[in-house]
């Protein structure tokens, strides 16, 4: 009689710690980061540029994934890298105690960002070596959910914690002592998956090579209008959430909210978190109930909603952090849902094919290159036209990709209604 094995029968157990420590080393480095850096004094434009080339490390990952398609092992590279971040985030603990403290947090925050995403390529590989395609899907939203779960810890727990030491330890002394906090979680978390993580092996033996890997993948059919996609879907949400956070700290006299770190824990870490951890869900489960290919213009639609959310904001400045925090949970809710949409076209329309781990690792490489040239204009731009136009150019930024489904490529895929 034949037996599942025990990951595939019960994949929750393994994607929710791997996923969890996904997001939580992606999100210090390209949001944490950014609002330290805000309560220690620096400016928009610094902040989003440097994070923004910090941020080019998931941008060029492609360039050594054919190494870690190699590998025998993806759980071997992904427990290594796991006690890497673990390392790095104790070097910026005590980064921050220095006098040139703003260059190198910059130098470890570029390590933690290039074993992340090294760490990104084995998990991704990992996640689709375990599962057939029908249970991509259907996880695909649990997926996304632990991913960002991990930010209901820096944004919600973390960032209100910090709120509170600041007043007691200053603001340097106060994240230095988060940092330590998360080194230590890192830490454990890498010892938990290296005990109950899969092990699935190469589905190839076929040695591989980068111009091999390239090759293959540039001949999918409709691989450039993919890529092009991909790009323009992340244009408005790589400015929006880069300067979403930041306007809600920003002092009223200076078009912002004015929100303590405390406050922007409970908004926008704790409930916003929330938000988004169920719109992943939703979206996975509709995505694979109605299949991919008639479920992302609704996806694409929901995108816009952040974006429409953070400009009635700064319309509005609301003083009520109720009516604030309401706000945040419809924008993540919508975001949570939308962004399946783009996790699940670069599974199954980019990577499928004699070299997945590679071609997931081209696709979501070209997909934070998408975010991080987005995030790197997004700071001058607001500092020149100010919050109110900035997310309106926002807005007008998501429509594009909603006209370019009518010519991209859409696997019709599996749903559970066929």
């Amino acid at each position: 009689m034949h037996t599942e094995p025990d990951h595939a029968r019960n994949p929750i157990r393994w994607i929710s710690s791997l996923y969890f420590v996904q997001g939580m080393q992606f999100f210090v480095v390209m949001l944490i980061a950014g609002l330290m850096f805000k309560r220690m004094g620096v400016a928009n434009d610094q902040i989003a540029r440097w994070t923004g080339l910090i941020g080019l490390a998931w941008a060029f990952k492609p360039l050594w994934s054919p190494l870690i398609e190699l590998a025998s092992s993806k759980k071997a590279v992904v427990i290594a890298m796991q006690f890497s971040g673990a390392v790095g985030l104790a070097l910026l603990a005590l980064a921050l105690q220095a006098n040139a403290f703003f260059a190198l947090s910059i130098a470890v925050l570029f390590f933690l960002a290039y074993a992340s995403a090294t760490h990104d390529i084995a998990c991704d590989g990992l996640y689709m070596g375990a599962l057939d395609p029908k249970r991509q899907a259907t996880y695909a939203g649990w997926q996304g959910a632990f991913f960002n779960a991990s930010k209901f810890l820096t944004l919600g727990g973390l960032m209100v914690l910090a709120g509170q030491l600041e007043t007691r330890l200053g603001v340097f002394n106060a994240w230095s002592v988060i940092f330590g906090l998360l080194a230590a979680l890192l830490t454990a978390l890498a010892a938990w998956n290296a005990r109950f993580l899969p092990d699935p092996q190469r589905t190839s033996t076929e040695p591989v090579k980068l111009a091999r890997v390239l090759t293959d993948f540039l001949k999918k059919p409709g691989i450039w209008k993919m890529l092009v996609f991909i790009v323009v879907f992340r244009l408005a949400e790589g400015q929006v959430q880069t300067i979403g956070p930041l306007f809600l700290v920003e002092a009223r006299d200076k078009g912002g909210l004015g929100l303590s770190s405390e406050q922007v824990g409970g908004a926008y870490g704790t409930i916003g978190t929330a938000a988004f951890l169920v719109g992943s869900i939703l979206g996975g489960y509709f995505t694979s109930w109605l299949s991919l290919r008639r479920a992302m213009p609704v996806l694409v639609i929901a995108m816009t909603v952040p974006n429409v959310v953070f400009w009635a904001l700064s319309v509005a400045l609301p003083t009520s952090l109720w009516a604030i925090s309401a706000a945040v949970g419809l924008e993540m809710l919508a975001y949570g849902f939308g962004f399946v949409g783009m996790v699940l076209f670069i599974m199954q329309a980019v990577a499928p094919g004699r070299f997945p781990t590679a071609h997931y690792a081209l696709g979501s490489g070209v997909m934070q290159l998408g975010f991080v040239l987005a995030k790197f204009i997004s700071g001058d731009i607001q500092v020149s036209v100010g919050y109110p136009h900035f997310f309106a150019w926002t807005v007008a930024c998501g429509l594009p990709a909603l006209v370019l489904l009518l010519w991209v490529p859409i696997p019709r895929g599996v749903s559970s209604s066929t």
